[in-house]
């Protein structure tokens, strides 16, 4: 189940964390994958060795998705090299926490710039590809931050819950072509963030995950393949959440 033999994927923020475990889990299952980024050219290039030391294809590619002109012509050339282009994992972001009346103008502008506008220039740029398909997968990455909110991270919060909303947007706008747009929304997974909070703080967050453990990144991404592969071709519009229960 889950084959993507011959497929052709994008991930973009893919040199880590999430990024790079839904780039490992879609190459697994037999894509292509173009991994972005936008600063770690060193990590993409260790994430695309990675994946070709298994057996699976990928490559690196860099640039800013906040440059809506930048993410168009390099989703362009990657579609028309390659000659195609099934996948879109819309997973780049930023995160810059703090309270409503301490965020900056320039910090809110760029979570803005990063999480929503980049996020919608890359979708505009695939689903241009794959309308001439008729056919495609887009799986946006929010948060659960997005649903419930959180102290300290109303910024964050609206960028992430945005995302909602384009999914359910070009859900509808595109199911006609073929192309299903869903969103994943992880909880508290382990991650370079959540390593560097102290015990006592670890242990409130988990009093509030029914599962009682922190969430990890191949748990996402066993999400994001399902979204992409043909046994969700009749899934589009939804948010897929993995929080352990956090919300419901």
């Amino acid at each position: 189940m889950f084959q993507l033999t011959d497929k052709v994927a994008i991930v973009t923020g893919g040199s880590r964390g999430l990024g790079r475990a839904a780039a490992e889990a879609l190459a697994a299952q037999g894509a292509h994958v173009v991994v972005t980024y936008v600063r770690g050219e060193a990590e993409a290039k260790a994430v695309v060795d990675g994946i070709t030391a298994k057996g699976g294809k990928a490559e690196a590619i860099g640039f800013d998705v906040a440059d809506m002109a930048a993410s168009e012509a390099a989703i362009a050339e990657a579609s028309k090299r390659l000659g195609r282009l099934d996948i879109l994992v819309a997973n780049a972001g930023i995160s810059i926490d703090n309270l409503l009346l301490r965020v900056k103008e320039e910090e809110l502008d760029r979570l803005f710039a990063v999480n929503v506008k980049g996020t919608i220039a890359c979708a505009r740029a695939a689903i241009k590809v794959m309308m001439r398909a008729r056919t495609g997968r887009v799986v946006l990455l929010s948060s659960v931050v997005g649903e419930m909110g959180n102290v300290g991270q109303t910024a964050y919060a609206a960028t992430k819950a945005a995302l909602l909303g384009v999914t359910k947007s070009l859900a509808r706008e595109y199911a006609s072509r073929g192309i299903t747009v869903n969103a994943v929304a992880p909880g508290f997974i382990e991650s370079d963030m959540t390593a560097t909070i102290n015990a006592e703080m670890k242990e409130t967050l988990l009093k509030g995950v029914p599962l009682g453990r922190i969430g990890r990144a191949e748990e996402v991404a066993a999400a994001v393949a399902f979204l992409c592969s043909d046994e969700a071709s009749y899934v589009t519009g939804q948010t897929l959440r993995v929080n352990g229960g956090m919300y419901v």
